[in-house]
């Protein structure tokens, strides 16, 4: 607004606030690193999905020729096979992972859990082709499992499908990802507001009842986002259907892998936009659905 002092005009200028300055200056920061390393890739590889292979190389063009190629064929049941065993890994990734983030958040002081929180990250120390290769020894034939199966009389003689089957797959893919399935149904287990489960039992409510009716649906957010972390890694995972499935069990990861290798790019761009366009889904699913405030919590304020 203009003021009248002396008989000059003194027009007011609108300082910009430092504090907001510099916060959305920190924030330009990561954001420009996952433009330019991040969104920028994948736009190219999206584009490259319509490109036509010419020899060893591609050319530019718009053809759909590569997602036709995908859906059709061998590569379809491949892409039913990831579906359906990424789905069954996250169940029971999120049945062992609810569980635990329950206990850590109601049951454990907040140093306490923090700590237990930490040594989740301890497996991820060791190389991750080897954890995968331990498994190996693990469901082999002269391995533990097998023989205290045995011990315990439960099993006349060793077990051959614990190893390089669905079985083993599924226990390489819920062993990698379900621990990071912990860290955010934790945090939206501990965001629940505790009057809450104490206003329920107050009305009478027992625990089975609070459980179901105040805390799991508060929960929720939580339980989304351990879905995606687990379906999204599941869906594209290359190593472990190639060291627990043995040869020739195809999962998107691996398959992509191998068209790569073969020099056909516009196809395996294009069944990697296909794994891109689910984890865009599940995130735009979370984001319509649910607000981010009720998942962060006080981290998503300044």
């Amino acid at each position: 607004m203009g003021t009248v002092q002396g008989g000059a005009v003194q027009v007011g200028v609108r300082r910009a606030d430092p504090s907001r300055v510099a916060r959305y200056g920190i924030l330009a920061i990561p954001m420009l690193f996952v433009a330019l390393f991040f969104i920028v890739p994948l736009a190219l590889m999206v584009v490259g999905s319509f490109w036509e292979r010419a020899g060893f190389w591609v050319r530019p063009a718009f053809s759909v020729r590569a997602y036709a190629e995908f859906l059709t064929g061998v590569r379809l049941f491949v892409l039913r096979r990831s579906l359906a065993v990424a789905g069954v890994a996250t169940l029971a990734g999120l049945v062992i992972a609810y569980p635990i983030a329950y206990f850590l958040a109601r049951h454990v002081p907040e140093r306490t859990s923090r700590s237990m929180l930490l040594l989740f990250t301890v497996p991820f120390v060791i190389n991750y082709v080897i954890r995968n290769f331990a498994w190996t020894y693990l469901l082999g034939r002269t391995g533990p499992v097998n023989g205290m199966l045995m011990a315990a009389g439960l099993i006349h003689r060793p077990l051959d499908w614990l190893l390089f089957s669905d079985v083993a797959v599924l226990v390489g893919l819920i062993t990698s990802y379900m621990p990071f399935m912990v860290y955010p149904l934790w945090l939206a287990v501990a965001a629940v507001d505790r009057r809450l489960v104490e206003a329920s039992w107050l009305l009478g409510a027992n625990p089975r009842v609070t459980f179901l009716k105040v805390t799991l649906p508060l929960s929720m957010p939580g339980i989304f986002a351990a879905v995606i972390f687990g379906f999204v890694g599941s869906f594209g995972e290359s190593a472990v259907p190639i060291i627990l499935g043995g040869v020739g069990y195809q999962m998107m990861g691996n398959t992509i892998t191998s068209t790569l290798g073969v020099l056909n790019y516009p196809l395996a761009a294009a069944m990697s936009s296909v794994v891109l366009a689910a984890m865009l889904l599940f995130l735009a699913g979370w984001y319509l659905v649910f607000d981010v405030r009720s998942f962060l919590g006080k981290l998503v304020r300044w």
